[in-house]
């Protein structure tokens, strides 16, 4: 079985992350996943949610990204990040996998 090099968190997503569950918040992960569909065939999606049985869990400090098995492969050798641009703040993946994106670049093909 080959393996699979999961994506990278960087220190930015950590951050902000940490600065989303600071406070009275409860402790949130992030999840990143690929499900089908989009403008390009697959897509991104990034939500808060609570860790499930076979989650790959991404850790700095008390922060936790998590990614399911089944969007593992695509999200082979990807980084997580936060961008904070002129039209908005978000979580994004750069995925050098992605042959092509759409202009919201949470769809891609692969």
């Amino acid at each position: 079985m080959e393996l699979i090099v999961p994506p990278k968190v960087s220190e930015r997503a950590f951050e902000r992350l940490a600065e989303i569950n600071s406070g009275d918040n409860k402790m949130k992960c992030l999840r990143v996943s690929v499900k089908g569909g989009g403008c390009s065939g697959f897509q991104y999606e990034i939500q808060f949610d609570e860790p499930e049985e076979d989650d790959i869990h991404l850790t700095s400090g008390d922060q936790t990204v998590l990614v399911d098995k089944h969007s593992l492969p695509f999200l082979e050798n990807a980084t997580i990040d936060f961008a904070d641009e002129l039209i908005g703040s978000r979580f994004v993946v750069i995925n050098p996998n992605a042959k092509s994106t759409c202009g919201c670049a949470m769809s891609f093909s692969f």
